[in-house]
């Protein structure tokens, strides 16, 4: 075969482009750059998308996106523009030091607002980066309450911390279980050791006696001599803060050493592989989750709708927060009638929003005003709502929005 080499030859046609390629018009131009009047609006999210939490990531950023789809149909105005919402999401792994190169990241990308992060650990650090740049950073699932210790006028949460839901769980061992001798293990961990001191400030306020107080760490799986002691002691509850790696074991050695007292945990306990974990034994103890269930959301049919149509999946576990967080910054945005972080920041802090979770607004630090927590059983192998408290009625005029 002859190779014939063939030279371009230059056309000066309109609508014509050299060596038979169609050249781009000044209509095509046009689809692709954004329109005069058009407002280009970019949010960010920052979760773990990889890595063994990426499940959670992942349906946190869900949820983002339909809130950002929503909102681009619906057709928003700032200023007097159109605006398009883009959502700009990277993936922290769930590690401190990879949130705090993402939030440099996107603070370079210069979003208006940040959705996340999802995991305390990764929030606490990226946090100072955002406030640095005055960026607003709503948390859909952080629970740490040192989150909004910090003082950054920046940081939001729109979940219950750890305080809320160690308060509400010390109540109700109290008031619904009448427990009278409390004895407390904790992994020593921030996540353990802070809700079980939550715990113990509530428990004791409502009269009951903490008899012993134990640690181990959050590796452990052989609770025999903490055990062997507490059942000396006769607890009528045993409080566990830490995660389901460890209360599952935990709960089948007290079964073994025959402890009666019900164990009572919080969310790292209230998951599917604490019932794996500690099969039967685990029946009837309980365990609390930040937030209410999914039933007693004023908009989840119509959220869960929606995710299902565009995800081919069930939500998970976050995607209402975040869904809620970011529809909560916009309506700052909108109030102030501007995206811009320093002029629609005041508004953020006062803002009043009814959404999918129930009614979002947030307190002087930064966290969601009585928020709701969820205690559940363990009831024929499965969890079951045992006691929903906190929560609230909805602000006037935002009805819609929960829609």
């Amino acid at each position: 075969m002859t190779l014939i080499k063939m030279s371009c030859i230059a056309v000066a046609v309109a609508g014509l482009a050299a060596c038979g390629q169609k050249a781009e018009t000044s209509a095509d131009a046009a689809k692709s750059a954004p329109a005069a009047d058009e407002l280009v609006v970019k949010i960010g999210h920052a979760g773990p998308i990889t890595g063994p939490a990426a499940n959670y990531g992942k349906d946190s950023e869900n949820g983002a996106q339909v809130a950002v789809d929503e909102l681009n149909a619906e057709g928003i105005s700032l200023g007097g523009k159109k605006v398009k919402f883009e959502l700009v999401s990277e993936d922290d792994q769930a590690d401190p030091k990879a949130a705090t190169q993402v939030a440099q990241r996107l603070v370079d990308a210069q979003v208006a607002g940040v959705i996340g992060h999802v995991t305390s650990g990764a929030t606490i650090p990226a946090s100072k980066i955002y406030s640095d740049a005055g960026i607003p950073q709503i948390s859909p699932s952080a629970t740490s309450p040192s989150y909004t210790q910090q003082g950054y006028k920046t940081a939001f949460r729109v979940i219950a911390d750890d305080a809320a839901q160690g308060q509400a769980l010390g109540a109700f061992a109290v008031n619904e279980l009448k427990a009278k001798k409390i004895a407390i293990i904790d992994d020593r961990t921030a996540y353990g050791q802070g809700l079980a001191d939550e715990f113990e400030k509530a428990a004791k306020a409502g009269g009951a006696e903490i008899v012993k107080r134990e640690f181990t760490n959050d590796k452990s799986t052989d609770f025999a001599a903490i055990l062997t002691t507490l059942k000396a002691l006769k607890p009528e509850v045993i409080f566990f803060g830490g995660m389901e790696a460890q209360s599952g074991p935990l709960t089948k050695q007290m079964k073994r050493l025959g402890l009666t007292a019900k164990l009572l945990s919080g969310d790292g306990t209230r998951t599917p592989d604490y019932l794996k974990l500690a099969g039967a034994d685990a029946e009837g103890n309980y365990a609390s989750t930040a937030g209410q269930p999914n039933d007693k959301m004023p908009g989840f049919t119509s959220f869960s709708e929606k995710y299902k149509a565009k995800f081919k999946q069930d939500v998970a576990v976050f995607s209402p927060y975040s869904y809620d967080a970011v529809r909560t910054l916009v309506a700052a945005m909108q109030k102030a009638d501007s995206a811009e972080p320093a002029k629609y920041l005041p508004a953020l802090s006062k803002v009043e929003f009814a959404g999918v979770t129930g009614p979002v607004k947030f307190d002087a630090k930064g966290d969601r005003l009585n928020p709701t927590v969820t205690i559940y059983q363990v009831k024929n192998g499965q969890w079951e709502v045992a006691k929903v408290l906190g929560g609230g009625t909805a602000p006037a005029g935002n009805a819609s929005a929960a829609q």
